[in-house]
């Protein structure tokens, strides 16, 4: 640029502002200097004052326009502050004439550029820098709102309206016998019927509405508030939850192609149900809804749950029938009257359903009236529950069909954690399910039992002692624990109960086999030591231990003292008959005590081992603690406890394995179309539960039983066989479990009236069923037992059980010290008893008029308060197997009357 051309300097004061702003420069660093300073061309020539050069004057004009321009772009100009540091201030270092505090402001750059979104706020200090402005927050909640609109503008316009006939199409489950052939398809559309609006009665419209949805009529088919609790559970990791109203629960259940709980297919069922609640119309939302809900019992829409429950047609339902099936919609397991122990053998009992059922059935009835779509005049007419049909009508499950379903279906369900598989996804279908059932050993055993049934038991000739008369029975693979065979009643459309897998029958002097084995596992305790000590120093014993085979033995705690009941009272054990052996010194082993099934010798050997450890026993060789007993009195060696048939069989086979103790299970494989989903092999565990020579030992005395004992009805041709019987107290069970080195199998009778409509069943006594004196381990059980497996075994190859090797020392019990004269007049002034015991002898409930010399209570009641003493402890009346047992309250051994709570906790993990 030409000399000529510059302005006149200006006057090196610069004016008093110059002066001011000059002074602040020099003194404090806090301005920068003005854009135009950097970018004078005076800066080549001046001194790098505002005031000095030939551009002071414009210099100044410019810092007065752009101070907060300035100040912006030196807090964006790290550089630049550091420069500024470095010359003594922000203003500019002491490079001028004018000395510090006149030089540049800046060390030099371009311009700072505008950003889009000025955050952290420039210009701002502190706190204010990060704290958005009202135009930024105007703007982020725009952008959210649009961006939602947006989204569900796409998820709207990318759904459809589900066609509920595609929805009905669901698969059926096939079950295929364990050599691969079908057993039967069941569990999809067989079982399904679309119907139309016109054909739903509108009462059953009136009760879905008053129960789950009030206001379906007039609402948009969504429930915010409901979406909104339901994906906050899902979010932080809570129990899913389903739609909340009616147009929401029809979309869930016709989306058949993803059944995942996840916040994606909520989302989808979200935009779907406002499509359909603006689309579709509400009647045919309802029908579809109806027509796509489970009901329980296989049944998929309203006409099939009509003619599971009814056995008629939707039109044809009553409003108290309308309001059951309502309720049955809230969740079936828990809803169907009949009960569903198959899947939650605690909760799902018959009772429990039937309560919560009759429960919701009147809160239905009492909110139709309150939402006015039914008076108090038609509500008045429906105060007794609606009668409900047995459940199974699907003739494909008839015979043992019904119950090898329900085993594996129940042990999916119950093992979902190793099959991956949960009720709602069986329910959809598409699965095939090998399971472990041999089609000839079911088919022999169930003729087995109607060979017998037919050849002895006569209703109409007797009425009084044949009618209610049942049969059980299980057979289980000892190698694997694999369910081969079971019986689980005369036919499963019929008698809806499982007898293999829940009844609720006490097992008697089966038991003793794990009492047995306790005592050579664990040994008995010394009775010089202390209790503690006592514990851990035992001797194991041998089974030519002798013990007393006393009748009416005084029952002892191990160290000698007398055991006493919490009144204070003794107990007698009496045998068989009341007969005692070996007199006069009643002196016998523990195999010879097996065979003639003595109560006196095991109920005491138990006291010496601990009734703890016989516990621990049974529940080691398979039997589930929430189907045994109280443990607190005697008698609980001798069978008080209520194992299922399966389970019975299952632990006898782990001393058919020599100790190996493999859970029964009915389920080999499962597949579906992508491929297998579930592999028993995969999850198999067992375990050692008893020593080989433990094991070999209770075997080789069960051997005894079956060879010379109470069990010879057992015997198989050129078969090595050992089993033990077992008869109730009352005679109101009598059971034969027994085993080959391939396979065990135990059979159970009992009487128990079959209404299951009735509560609080009880099992009843067997005199004269069959036109025999009494019912016995071995008689129909053992003959069942023996018909069967000579069937079951054919072609088998003959294998013997292992020689079993010596073990445990030979304990003497020091039996009773010979009678007295005096001891032998007391014996012989007790009265002896009929050959056909009395009511007061052999019940559990106390005989209603009882005779001074007697106890009011029966001999084996051991809640009563007179049990014990003198002549009322522990009877036998059994007649060759004695294995009479006392029947402890439901309180004492987890059950109850009907065996809801114990034989199908037992069965429970089967089905």
């Amino acid at each position: 640029m030409s000399e000529h051309r510059r302005k006149p300097p200006q006057p090196q004061g610069g004016g008093r502002a110059e002066g001011r702003r000059g002074q602040s420069g020099s003194s404090s660093g806090r301005r920068a200097a003005p854009r135009g300073a950097t970018e004078s061309p005076s800066d080549s020539y001046g001194s790098g004052s505002y005031g000095s050069g030939p551009y002071g004057a414009e210099g100044e004009e410019r810092l007065s326009g752009g101070r907060a321009e300035a100040r912006r772009a030196s807090q964006r100009s790290t550089g630049g502050r550091r420069r500024a540091a470095e010359g003594g201030g922000r203003r500019g270092g002491p490079g001028g004439p004018n000395g510090p505090g006149r030089g540049r402001g800046r060390a030099g750059g371009p311009p700072p550029k505008k950003r889009l979104i000025d955050y952290p706020r420039a210009g701002k200090y502190g706190a204010a820098r990060w704290m958005p402005s009202w135009r930024q927050v105007t703007g982020l909640f725009i952008g959210f709102v649009g961006s939602l609109v947006a989204v569900a503008g796409i998820g709207y316009a990318l759904v459809g309206v589900p066609n509920v006939a595609e929805a009905a199409k669901a698969q059926n489950n096939v079950y295929y016998w364990a050599d691969g052939s079908e057993m039967v398809a069941t569990g999809g559309e067989a079982n399904r019927q679309i119907i139309g609006y016109e054909q739903i009665p509108a009462s059953m419209r009136y009760a879905v509405m008053s129960a789950e949805n009030k206001t379906f009529e007039t609402d948009s088919g969504i429930d915010p508030m409901g979406i909104g609790r339901a994906l906050f559970n899902m979010a932080k990791g809570g129990q899913t939850q389903g739609g909340s109203t009616i147009t929401q629960q029809y979309v869930k259940n016709a989306r058949l192609d993803d059944q995942s709980q996840t916040l994606t297919r909520k989302f989808k069922e979200l935009f779907i149900s406002i499509k359909v609640g603006t689309n579709v119309d509400k009647k045919e939302i309802m029908a579809g809804y109806l027509n796509t809900a489970f009901y329980g019992r296989d049944s998929y829409g309203l006409q099939a749950a009509a003619r599971a429950y009814f056995n008629k047609n939707a039109k044809d339902l009553d409003p108290s029938e309308c309001a059951f099936l309502a309720a049955v919609l809230k969740g079936a397991t828990y809803y169907d009257p009949a009960g569903n122990v198959a899947v939650d053998p605690v909760n799902a009992t018959k009772d429990a359903n039937t309560q919560r059922a009759v429960k919701r059935w009147r809160y239905i009835l009492d909110e139709e009236v309150k939402d006015g779509r039914m008076t108090a005049a038609e509500r008045a007419k429906y105060t007794a529950f609606p009668k409900i049909q047995n459940p199974r009508s699907n003739t494909a499950l008839g015979g043992q069909v019904g119950y090898l379903v329900d085993l594996a279906k129940g042990y999916l369900i119950n093992n979902t954690d190793k099959t991956g598989i949960t009720a709602s996804q069986l329910q959809q279908g598409g699965y095939s399910i090998q399971t472990t059932f041999d089609k000839k050993k079911v088919q022999a055993l169930e003729k087995a039992v109607t060979k017998v049934q037919k050849a002895n038991i006569d209703e109409a000739k007797r009425p009084d002692t044949d009618k209610y008369v049942q049969f059980g029975g299980a057979s289980v693979d000892p190698a694997t624990g694999a369910i081969k065979a079971i019986y689980g009643g005369v036919d499963a459309t019929k008698h809806f109960t499982n007898n293999a897998d829940t009844t609720g029958a006490q097992v008697g002097s089966t038991f003793k086999t794990f009492v047995l084995a306790a005592a050579m596992k664990w040994g008995v305790r010394d009775p010089e030591l202390g209790a503690t000590q006592a514990q851990d120093e035992r001797t194991q014993t041998s089974p030519e231990s002798i013990y007393s085979g006393k009748n009416k033995l005084k029952i002892e705690n191990y160290d000698g003292t007398i055991w006493k009941d919490k009144d204070d009272k003794e107990w007698l054990q009496r045998n068989d008959g009341d007969e005692s052996y070996n007199a006069p010194s009643f002196r016998i082993d523990l195999r010879e005590a097996m065979r003639v099934s003595s109560n006196s010798a095991y109920v005491q050997l138990g006291m010496d081992v601990g009734l703890d450890k016989v516990r621990e026993s049974a529940t080691d060789a398979g039997i589930l603690d929430s189907s045994l007993a109280s443990a607190d009195f005697p008698s609980f060696s001798i069978g008080t406890s209520s194992p299922s048939a399966i389970r019975m069989a299952g632990a006898y086979a782990t001393f058919a394995a020599s100790g190996k103790q493999n859970t029964p299970y009915s389920v080999e494989k499962v597949s579906n179309k992508d491929g297998t989903v579930f592999e028993h092999e995969k999850i198999a565990t067992s375990k050692q539960a008893f020593t080989e020579q433990v094991a070999d030992n209770v075997t080789d005395v069960l051997k005894t039983v079956v060879d010379d004992g109470t069990g010879t009805a057992a015997q198989l041709t050129g078969r090595e066989v050992a089993g033990k019987t077992g008869t109730t107290d009352g005679n109101k069970s009598a059971w034969f479990v027994g085993y080959t080195p391939q396979l065990s199998t135990a059979i159970s009778m009992f009487r128990m009236d079959d209404d299951e409509t009735k509560k609080n069943r009880e099992f009843l006594e067997m005199y004269g069923t069959g036109g025999q004196e009494k019912i016995h381990g071995a008689s129909f059980p053992a003959e069942i037992w023996h018909d069967y497996m000579e069937q079951a075994l054919k072609g088998a190859p003959v294998k013997d059980f292992p020689t079993p090797e010596p073990y445990g020392e030979i304990v003497d019990e020091d039996p009773l010290p010979s009678p007295t004269p005096s001891d032998t007049e007391t014996e012989e002034a007790t009265p002896t008893p009929t050959p056909t015991p009395t009511r007061s002898e052999i019940e559990i409930e106390p005989s209603p008029s009882p005779s001074p010399t007697e106890s009011s209570c029966g001999p084996f009641e051991v809640n009563c308060e007179d049990t014990g003493g003198s002549e009322t402890g522990g009877t036998d009346e059994g007649t060759t197997d004695g294995g009479v047992t006392s029947s402890p309250t439901p309180t004492e051994s987890n059950e109850t009357s009907n065996g809801n709570a114990n034989g199908n906790g037992s069965g429970g993990i089967f089905g």
